[in-house]
C-alpha cells in the first residue's frame, strides 16, 4: 500500500506543480490590458497608432481597418499612447501614399509619426494602480470616436466624441474635400488661428489664463466627454482598473 501510495504521489505531484505554473501563465495572459479597434463606419478606416516616448511601437503603427471589423491589440504593461482614424486613404504596394485626414507622412506604416492635424485622439496610460484615457479635440475632428473600458473596477466612464463634428463645423475651422462638396474635418481654433489664447501658450499657458473659448465651447457643447481644449480635464480625463478597452470609429453609427 505504502509503495502504492508513493508511485502515486510520483505520477501526481508533476501534474499538480505543472497545473499550477500553467494556471499563473494563463492568468498573465488574461491579465494583460486588450484594446480593440473596431471601425462602425460605412467606409474603411486607417487606424495610426503612436506610443508615448520610450514605449514600444504596436502594429507597426497603422493598418487598414474595413467596415464592420475590429482588431485586437495587446498592451505591454505601463504603455501609453494615442489612436486616430486616418480616412480617404489610397496607398501603393509598397505602402506610401497619401490620407485625406489624418495623414502621417505619407505611408501606411506610421512608425511612431503622428497624424496630421486636424485629428480626433484616443489617448491611453496604463497605470500600476489605475489607467487614463480619453478622447480629445484638441487637434481638431475628423472622424467620431469614443473609448468605453470592459470589465474593469471604478469609475470607468465613457469618453468619446458622438456627434459628428463636420456636420457642425464653423466656417473658419473647415477642411473641405478636393471638390468642395463637403467638409472632411473641422481644425481646432488654435491649429486654424496659431493664436497663444487658442492654444494655451505664452501668458495664456496656464488654465487660470487659458479659459474656454466659443470655438471650444462648439465642440463642447457637442461632445461633452471629449477634450475642447488643452485644459479642459475635469470633465474629459476618464480612470479605471483592471479594464479592457474598445475603441470605436463613427460610434453613432447604425
Amino acid at each position: 500500500m505504502a509503495v502504492t501510495l508513493r508511485s502515486l504521489l510520483a505520477v501526481m505531484l508533476p501534474i499538480i506543480l505543472f497545473s499550477h505554473v500553467e494556471v499563473k501563465i494563463l492568468w498573465c495572459v488574461s491579465s494583460a490590458t486588450i484594446i480593440t479597434l473596431y471601425n462602425k463606419c460605412p467606409h474603411p478606416v486607417w487606424p495610426g497608432i503612436q506610443p508615448s516616448a520610450g514605449k514600444p511601437l504596436l502594429a507597426r503603427g497603422g493598418f487598414k481597418l474595413p467596415p464592420n471589423k475590429a482588431y485586437p491589440l495587446r498592451l505591454p504593461a505601463l504603455w501609453s499612447g494615442r489612436f486616430w482614424g486616418r480616412h480617404g486613404c489610397v496607398f501603393d504596394a509598397s505602402g506610401r501614399g497619401r490620407c485625406a485626414t489624418g495623414d502621417c507622412g505619407g505611408a501606411l506604416f506610421c512608425n511612431g509619426i503622428g497624424g496630421a492635424p486636424p485629428a480626433t485622439l484616443a489617448e491611453i496610460t496604463l497605470g500600476q494602480e489605475q489607467d487614463f484615457y480619453d478622447v480629445s479635440l484638441v487637434d481638431g475632428y475628423n472622424i467620431a470616436m469614443a473609448i468605453k473600458p470592459i470589465k474593469g473596477t471604478g469609475k470607468c466612464s465613457y469618453a468619446g466624441c458622438v456627434s459628428d463634428l463636420n456636420l457642425m463645423c464653423p466656417v473658419g475651422l473647415q477642411v473641405r474635400s478636393k471638390d468642395n462638396r463637403r467638409v472632411v474635418a473641422c481644425k481646432s481654433a488654435c491649429f486654424a488661428f496659431n493664436s497663444p489664447r487658442y492654444c494655451c501658450t505664452g501668458s495664456f499657458g496656464n488654465p487660470q489664463s487659458c479659459k474656454p473659448t466659443a470655438y471650444s465651447r462648439i465642440f463642447k457643447t457637442a461632445c461633452p466627454r471629449a477634450y475642447s481644449y488643452a485644459y479642459d480635464d475635469p470633465t474629459s480625463i476618464a480612470t479605471c482598473t483592471g479594464s479592457n478597452y474598445l475603441v470605436t470609429f463613427c460610434p453613432h453609427h447604425r
